[in-house]
């Protein structure tokens, strides 16, 4: 992917199907098979559309991680890892200022964390502006495995509601 010197790529991705979470705290929840099967089609999806972030930004949990590192196997690539608690943690107000403090000098960053977070901060980002079939992607639920990619102009701390558009939206099933 080819990006003026101010264009930015956000990459929001949903961890992959987890096991139910009976007698294990929530933080501990690892994937199923089919999250990772998922995980893996993703990470051939963002690898097949030249996705590749310079930096990944995963929540803590032990689903995100184990839905990066399957990505990984599937194809996709990030520069540096980073594991921020807030993006486990946080709204979606929480996780963009984990952005905009963290992304740097970087093009492209991809955050892997939760739902309702992801939905709602892909959501008002773009505030309706991009791409129609996007939107509806991204109204269908944002199930898990869900990649939101939004494109914005300008340096990250400026980055805020209603300053990017929805390009892409992707569910993936393997």
């Amino acid at each position: 992917m080819t990006l003026a010197s101010d264009d930015k790529v956000l990459i929001l991705f949903r961890h992959a199907k987890a096991e139910e979470g009976f007698g294990k705290p929530d933080h501990d929840r690892e994937l199923t098979d089919r999250g990772r099967r998922d995980a893996r089609t993703a990470g051939a999806w963002l690898h097949e559309h030249g996705l590749g972030p310079e930096l990944v930004l995963c929540s803590t949990s032990v689903r995100t991680r184990q839905t990066w590192e399957a990505a990984e196997e599937g194809g996709a690539c990030g520069e540096t890892v980073e594991y921020d608690d807030t993006v486990y943690a946080g709204g979606s107000e929480s996780v963009l200022r984990v952005v905009r403090e963290s992304a740097g000098e970087a093009q492209v960053v991809l955050v892997v964390g939760h739902n309702p977070t992801m939905a709602a901060l892909a959501s008002g980002l773009a505030e309706g502006n991009g791409s129609l079939q996007a939107h509806d992607c991204l109204a269908a639920g944002f199930p898990t495995s869900t990649v939101a990619v939004l494109r914005y102009a300008g340096p990250w701390s400026g980055l805020g509601f209603g300053t990017a558009e929805l390009d892409r939206c992707h569910v993936a099933r393997g």
